[in-house]
């Protein structure tokens, strides 16, 4: 049931008059009910993985807290009694058992995840092993459908694991409350990652109906739609058209497809967002946000800290921190010193925790080498970016007002909007070979005339069509400016009613009228619905 589906918002509008209509301590049960009800309707078969997640973390999570509270009440107990020896040795033998759970209920989780998503990639790379050396027994593909959300669903919680373990939340005591945290609808297709501490403040809580709260959330739902329905599944149609013949539509064209298909993964992305945490507010409930304005960045790394925040966030509390203050990664450190000398020694742990996220983050987005190589490709541009950054700074110090010039910072965005543009060309192939075709023949292009002779036209998209996508393209501009002091929906809400009719039924209007519904209409799906 996706978002852009008539079945989804007929869901919704039943669901938010019944959320304001029984007692307020059953809404948090009605959420739950509805969130399985949704996940059934994507399919029932996947139920049981979405469960098993759910107890299995659960009951980790109890099991790894109770034995945090027995040791505490023991030495507590016993603390006359017990020797600095003894009191260290007893609580290493907890720590150890409270390891051993949680290691488990990672393999289990991590395993899961990996057999429905990767197995199917690790056959077919063993089986291409193999051929290569003269070999004939090809291994058969597992073949499973990825359940709707698993990588989502999946770091959520293991987040909340490694928060308990860590002793930083409570672990949850109601496993139906803790199954809603898991299963919450409205961010089980695309996110943002929630972090327990902060939904459950919300989440569970009684929410009593507020005309503002309801019409500020349902404001920003209808401008997700706008921009998933006019732009992302408009220039959907021309994207498609030139990645499903790359030995046509290279050259200059190549250009065109980084550009159009960036434009249009920020409308689908930030537009689902936009709908799961407006629908969310609508109910009283707060999430984080998950973008901040990412295409004014300046540099690959503040790009990062401002595109898709959630995830980005997860990898650098659950991933980097942990492995770049690991024992193993200690040894690894003292070795290179000793190795390659004080300077670059302890700079060379940083790059191999940097690579294992950036890996991670690439292998997460897909089983599949292109963005693999995507992952790499980005961590080779940070780390050389972070070796020259006492280049830039003696830079900036030698002319210190380059750097405050409106032109200098243009610069330095578009730059970054390039580069990422580029990036984004290994998410359109699933052919590292041509992704690499298709960049390269950008260089030696003789088709610059296609801007000119009307063959943008060929692609799927009328005058019309780029007359409605400039405009959008341009109001999503100008609201990311004005986001920047204010929220948009806040600087409306003081205008008189009717110029705040005028503007949000004109939208509405705008996405009946405009939305590419094209012909048999059947809403294209978000892109991370993937991942």
């Amino acid at each position: 049931m996706l978002f852009t589906s008539y079945g989804f918002l007929a869901f919704a509008a039943v669901f938010l008059l019944l959320y304001y209509t029984v007692p307020k301590k059953l809404q948090w049960s009605l959420l739950l009910a509805a969130s399985y009800i949704f996940y059934f309707i994507a399919g029932p078969e996947f139920l049981p993985y979405i469960i098993a997640t759910t107890a299995t973390v659960f009951l980790s999570a109890l099991l790894i807290e109770r034995n945090a509270v027995k040791q505490s009440e023991f030495i507590k107990e016993h603390k006359e009694e017990l020797t600095k020896e003894q009191k260290k040795e007893y609580k290493d033998k907890q720590k150890r058992k409270r390891l051993t759970v949680f290691v488990l209920c990672l393999l289990a989780n991590l395993g899961i995840l990996a057999v429905v998503k990767y197995a199917d990639f690790f056959v077919s790379n063993i089986n291409g092993v193999v051929n290569a050396f003269g070999g004939e027994g090809n291994l058969s593909f597992i073949s499973l459908a990825v359940p709707l959300g698993i990588s989502f669903y999946t770091f959520q919680s293991i987040g909340y694991l490694t928060d308990v373990y860590r002793g930083t939340v409570k672990a949850e005591r109601n496993i139906f409350k803790f199954a809603l945290f898991v299963s919450f609808f409205p961010q089980l297709i695309q996110g943002p990652i929630g972090r327990y501490g902060a939904l459950s403040e919300t989440l569970y809580s009684p929410h009593k109906f507020d005309t503002k709260t309801v019409a500020y959330g349902l404001e920003r739902v209808l401008w997700g739609y706008f921009k998933k329905m006019v732009i992302a599944d408009r220039i959907l149609v021309a994207v498609s058209t030139m990645i499903k013949a790359p030995a046509e539509y290279n050259g200059a064209y190549s250009l065109l497809i980084m550009l159009f298909y960036t434009i249009q993964l920020y409308a689908d992305f930030t537009g689902g967002i936009d709908i799961t945490i407006g629908l969310a507010e609508a109910m009283g409930i707060k999430m984080s946000e998950n973008f901040i304005r990412p295409y004014f960045s300046k540099s690959l790394k503040e790009y990062w800290r401002r595109w898709h925040i959630s995830m980005c966030s997860w990898f650098r509390e659950y991933l980097f921190y942990p492995v770049s203050v690991s024992k193993p990664m200690q040894k690894i450190t003292k070795f290179s010193k000793k190795l390659l000398g004080e300077k670059v020694g302890k700079r060379f742990p940083l790059y191999i925790s940097t690579a294992i996220v950036w890996f991670a983050t690439g292998i997460w987005h897909g089983a599949s080498w292109n963005f693999i190589v995507w992952g790499m490709c980005n961590w080779i541009v940070l780390m050389v970016s972070e070796e020259f950054e006492p280049l830039y700074k003696k830079f900036h110090e030698k002319f210190p007002r380059v750097g405050k010039t409106f032109a200098y910072k243009l610069l330095c965005v578009g730059r970054t909007f390039a580069l990422v543009c580029a990036l984004n060309l290994f998410d359109c192939y699933r052919s590292i070979a041509d992704t690499g075709r298709v960049f390269f023949s950008l260089f030696y292009a003789k088709n610059w005339n296609i801007f000119v002779d009307g063959a943008l036209l060929e692609v799927g998209l009328t005058v019309t069509d780029y007359v409605i996508l400039a405009c959008g393209i341009a109001l999503m501009i100008i609201v990311s400016l004005l986001q920047r002091k204010e929220s948009v929906r806040d600087i409306i809400s003081r205008r008189p009613y009717p110029a705040r009719f005028v503007i949000w039924y004109g939208l509405f209007l705008i996405i009946l009228l405009m939305g590419a519904y094209g012909i048999g209409y059947d809403a294209s799906q978000f892109i991370y619905n993937q991942f």
